[in-house]
């Protein structure tokens, strides 16, 4: 297995009894770019990206993350590999601060991953990482706020602080920007865009919103019907006329 690629995947399929909705999809991932997955409702889009973060094991195939086989590591074992995942509903501690959601990120991925009945302030060094990461995501401000009282907006945000706090090499963005308001989208774009380029990391992008995608993505592969209908950079993609038809409806406008 060659290693040119930070992520590899060999002939997925995924069946759900007689329904198989990914259909021997390989797809190769290039390190430090942004690779966004898109497709109509049914593609097979998000049974894919459950597969490539672990959530699901494929029913066939194989996953490779750095040219070592993860196909049945779950997703905490992939977490310390240096992959980092976030999902379309808000997963954070409610009642913790903004910090304290942070900063246990950190520590997890530390060697202090079990010492939870310490003082927190005998975890300087992860304290310091947290307050960085409050900085990237714009939530310096709202550090002692109950994770609970934050907007939605900025629990997204929050989200995306606790990924990075685990510094993962290759972060897997699940609809980001689900919930969201338009006005609010453009935010988090750039704080996507600056975690991926500052810090020279990989990401993999399922998302809706085709204006995000095609803003910020340096490859788009297209599915359609559980296989890959293309694949290319977002001007190609647009392009597409095959992409085109697959969209019809609202899509195709945005795309055309």
């Amino acid at each position: 297995m060659t290693t040119d690629f930070i992520l590899e995947a060999k002939n997925l399929t995924k069946a759900f009894g007689g329904l198989v909705a990914v259909d021997d999809v390989s797809i190769n991932i290039q390190a430090k770019t942004m690779h966004a997955i898109i497709g109509p409702n049914g593609a097979g889009k998000t049974t894919l990206f459950n597969l490539l973060s672990g959530v699901m094991p494929p029913t066939q195939g194989e996953v490779f993350y750095k040219g070592e086989n993860i196909t049945s590591l779950p997703p905490y074992k992939r977490a310390h590999l240096g992959i980092g995942r976030s999902y379309q509903i808000t997963n954070i501690f409610p009642n913790l601060t903004v910090l304290e959601n942070i900063r246990l990120a950190a520590q997890a991925k530390g060697r202090d991953n079990f010492k939870l009945f310490r003082r927190a302030d005998e975890f300087q060094q992860y304290i310091d990482q947290a307050q960085e990461v409050m900085e990237t995501v714009d939530l310096a401000g709202r550090a002692y706020f109950l994770a609970r009282d934050l907007t939605h907006g900025e629990k997204r945000k929050l989200e995306l602080g606790i990924m990075l706090a685990c510094d993962p090499e290759l972060l897997l963005f699940d609809e980001p920007t689900a919930g969201m308001s338009s006005e609010q989208v453009p935010e988090l774009i750039d704080i996507i865009n600056r975690i991926v380029q500052r810090h020279e990391r990989t990401a993999i992008l399922v998302e809706h919103r085709m204006d995000m995608v095609m803003s910020i993505s340096d490859v788009v592969t297209v599915m359609n019907q559980g296989r890959i209908l293309a694949e290319g950079s977002p001007g190609e993609i647009a392009n597409n006329k095959q992409v085109q038809i697959a969209y019809l409806g609202d899509l195709y406008g945005e795309l055309a």
